[in-house]
């Protein structure tokens, strides 16, 4: 899978460079020629001599280095390999790649590629939910630049939260997916929904649910990677657009199911937004004001979309798979939830107070299917994705093309 391949890896300057020094090991151990590219503040983290010694090649550091261009300029360099990956990427270099800025050898050679980019975000938790950061990964993901992480964690600085690198297990298996997966869902057309849904109290106030949009995201991702052509139907959420998908974003259940409508025909849907199962049954243009008493909320029932979906029709989607967000025997409650909305496959999780589900970067899940139960282990939600994603494919592969 990964025998021979080329990767270009770029070094940028965080605490988290020393551990590319592992990741150069565990990808050469399958095979991989690695071509490191490190930049000046990388080199305050980890030495030239280091990198070439793991790595076996070259270690490319400045722009103007006329032995270098000589030798290899940077345009062949940004070319004469299967992959360039950004490992760790700092919010600075996101951020000149975003801006598209060429001001060294690591910006100029991501500029000049025409090969697949990924990158590895690593950075404090207030920089990677700072709204610049936000909108440079969205810009990079509107581009098909592929993202790795980040995980929650402790980070060096003393604070917890995401911005952690991923860990060296997680990047090769995603490498290993770019490389083992393209094509396998090409031609397919893909719906997935994430997020929670928001239904308005008044202007200013709203129904939620703790919902990241975390899990639908990676689901999004992970067809795309397979070379589904992906819609993605999100409601408010702070996580950036997957690579290479299609986003429509929304507010309500009610939104929501319009936009899904709007997406059909589908060869599949994979339904993992918690959307709200209730509604107030109005939603003044005004202010409620406080007068002494609560307000009395008159609720209706939201309209059930994975149920739709389920029941539509000729547009029904050969394959719809559900999620089943769940406390408490998660799987017994799941089961007749599948029947009841009469999709194929269900996915059910248990979202109960400290299991970190909503949220969180892992997850804990059991595939329901015509067949039986499948329990998982615990995992990364971008794990749980790839592979929902590959049995997808298995499904299609299964049924004859």
């Amino acid at each position: 899978m990964l025998q021979d391949k080329r990767i270009l890896l770029i070094i940028s300057g965080g605490i988290a460079a020393y551990k590319c020094l592992d990741l150069i090991r565990r990808l050469r151990e399958k095979g991989v020629r690695v071509r490191p590219v490190l930049t000046r503040a990388a080199e305050e983290f980890v030495t030239p001599l280091s990198v070439s010694a793991l790595s076996g090649e070259k270690v490319f550091t400045h722009l103007f280095s006329l032995t270098d261009e000589h030798e290899m300029g940077h345009i062949e360099l940004s070319r004469d390999v299967d992959l360039l990956l950004v490992a760790p990427a700092t919010a600075n270099i996101l951020a000149r790649m975003a801006g598209g800025l060429a001001d060294d050898l690591a910006t100029t050679v991501l500029l000049a590629t025409d090969k697949p980019v990924m990158v590895v975000p690593s950075m404090n938790v207030r920089m990677w939910e700072h709204e610049a950061t936000v909108a440079n990964m969205a810009t990079l993901a509107g581009r098909g630049i592929a993202c790795i992480g980040p995980d929650d964690g402790n980070m060096a600085c003393g604070e917890f939260g995401a911005g952690r690198m991923a860990e060296i297990d997680e990047i090769v298996e995603a490498v290993s997916g770019h490389f083992r997966d393209g094509g396998r869902l090409a031609g397919r057309r893909a719906l997935v929904t994430s997020g929670p849904t928001h239904e308005a109290i008044d202007p200013v106030r709203y129904m939620a649910n703790r919902s990241s949009g975390k899990q639908g995201h990676a689901v999004a991702a992970a067809m795309a990677r397979l070379g589904a052509a992906t819609t993605l139907v999100t409601g408010p959420t702070r996580e950036a657009d997957p690579a290479g998908v299609a986003v429509i974003r929304v507010e309500s259940a009610r939104q929501m199911l319009e936009a899904c409508r709007a997406a059909l025909p589908a060869d599949v849907a994979v339904c993992a937004a918690a959307v709200s199962d209730w509604r107030p049954a109005q939603a003044p243009d005004q202010k409620i004001k406080k007068n002494g008493a609560p307000p009395t909320l008159q609720l209706v029932e939201n309209p059930d979309i994975l149920k739709t979906l389920a029941a539509a029709g000729n547009e029904r989607p050969a394959l719809v798979v559900g999620f089943a967000a769940e406390t408490g025997d998660v799987v017994a409650k799941a089961i007749p939830k599948r029947a009841a909305k009469g999709c194929d496959w269900i996915v059910a999780n248990d979202v109960a107070p400290g299991t970190g589900t909503f949220g969180g970067t892992e997850n804990t899940v059991h595939l329901i299917t015509p067949d039986g139960v499948e329990d998982w282990p615990r995992m990364t939600k971008q794990a749980v994705a790839r592979r929902l994603a590959d049995l997808i494919a298995g499904h299609f592969d299964a049924a004859g093309g």
